[in-house]
């Protein structure tokens, strides 16, 4: 992952030095596990801890690997050069490399996801603060573009805040299903291993035994985390387009903070841009990117093959990596974003009135008008409103057959803009139980 969209705390975890030094702990375990049940002597698997200290030589496994072309086998040579040779003859012993591989994953993916439940709740946090903010300040909801009927902005964050705590708790669930490991040997027998070593393994990381291995933890959970961070990452680019579309020129109801001495053009001074929010619909499309090869990774030949391998490599950190940043990106936008109300209120009158036609239209029908012609009688009003921009009450107020309908007194009265607000708390104390 390039440096630009990476935070160093998600990035040190798909470290080599992280990798090697799980490796490490997942050899050690097993092998005092093993000595706990007199499989290997107690001597050997306490030298093993000699090297808890140590940091690993990258370096120095690359040059082994690069003979025996090996991974796993030359971190285990390099492992014996720090305990000796004759100490760590029974390391690894009946594990399969799978085991250090696909439980260090996992390891990896818990710590990923804790990291990136933090940066939800500062998403979350943020959204909160806005909606309670902007809770009774109306904006003008639109629907396929176009101008519907009001809502508030209070409403908008609060949307946004009610879908990202549906993704939290996705997350939540998605950590604790890849929260597994397996030490269960070739082809997942339990053949030349003990069961209880692996369940002394995961319980000192942190991870539950995988009930049934093959020679791979099952790809099924890997697919559905990567599944739920790409859902989180639509949910950012959701968010993000709803400000991008409030900062264009001609809507200026809302838009990304501008900082003094920032540029927005080389060619034109004048230009400040949405470069945050389209920078995100950008990383979205890139966590999102890792979907379809996750679960492609869920067929495997019998027991298993490596054609998961090569793509874990790099999904496993480009996503955690640019969703991480992605989430204190948007934390930080929504936080610091302007809002402008007075331009909601312009933009709402560009057409005068024309947001209350459905009012107008359930009026006629419950003061007996049939569907059909009340419909007829609201439209005909409306289309003047948008070919000429008159106000639309103005109209209905001249239109006999609507004022004989419902009296000039009941015309006036449906365009009470509170009417639209009245059920806000209702909805608040359903997103935020307050």
């Amino acid at each position: 992952m390039i440096p630009r969209y990476s935070r160093p705390e998600m990035v040190a975890i798909w470290s080599p030095e992280t990798k090697f030094k799980i490796w490490y702990e997942i050899e050690a375990h097993a092998c005092e596990a093993m000595a706990n049940l007199g499989v290997i002597p107690r001597e050997n698997a306490d030298a093993v801890w000699k090297a808890k200290d140590v940091d690993f030589d990258v370096a120095r496994i690359d040059e082994i690997e690069a003979v025996t072309k090996h991974d796993v086998i030359a971190f285990l040579t390099h492992l014996a050069e720090h305990v000796g040779s004759e100490e760590a003859r029974f390391v690894h012993q009946g594990m399969t490399s799978s085991d250090v591989l696909d439980t260090c994953l996992n390891v990896q993916l818990v710590r990923a996801a804790d990291i990136l439940l933090d940066g939800m709740d500062k998403v979350l946090a943020a959204l909160k603060k806005r909606a309670l903010e902007h809770k009774n300040t109306v904006r003008v909801g639109r629907s396929h573009g176009i101008h519907a009927e009001p809502t508030t902005m209070g409403l908008t964050f609060a949307r946004f805040y009610a879908e990202m705590d549906r993704n939290k708790n996705r997350l939540e669930k998605a950590r604790w299903e890849v929260a597994t490991g397996a030490i269960s040997g070739a082809v997942g027998t339990f053949a030349n291993i003990d069961p209880a070593v692996e369940e002394h393994v995961c319980e000192q990381l942190g991870l539950r035994p995988e009930p049934i291995s093959t020679q791979v933890i099952p790809r099924d959970r890997h697919a559905m985390f990567f599944a739920t961070l790409g859902v989180i990452a639509s949910s950012i680019e959701n968010v993000a387009v709803e400000i991008r579309h409030m900062q264009r020129t001609e809507v200026l109801e809302g838009a990304e903070f501008f900082s003094m001495g920032q540029k927005g053009s080389s060619a034109m001074p004048h230009k400040k841009n949405p470069v945050l929010t389209e920078n995100l619909t950008g990383l979205a499309r890139l966590v999102r990117m890792a979907v379809i090869p996750a679960m492609e990774n869920v067929a495997l030949w019998h027991e298993r093959d490596i054609s998961h391998s090569s793509v874990e490599r790099g999904i496993g950190p480009d996503t955690t990596i640019t969703l991480d940043f992605a989430l204190h990106r948007l934390a930080g936008v929504v936080d610091k974003m302007l809002v402008f109300p007075e331009n909601m209120l312009d933009n709402m009158n560009k057409f005068p009135g024309l947001v209350m036609s459905q009012r107008v239209l359930l009026a006629l029908t419950q003061a007996g008008v049939s569907r059909e012609d009340a419909y007829s009688m609201v439209q005909r009003n409306a289309l003047k409103v948008w070919e000429e921009r008159v106000d639309f009450r103005e109209l209905l107020l001249a239109d006999a057959d609507v004022v004989a309908a419902l009296g000039e007194e009941a015309i006036n009265e449906k365009f009470d803009m509170g009417y639209h607000t009245k059920h806000v708390d209702t909805i608040f104390k359903r997103v935020f139980g307050e």
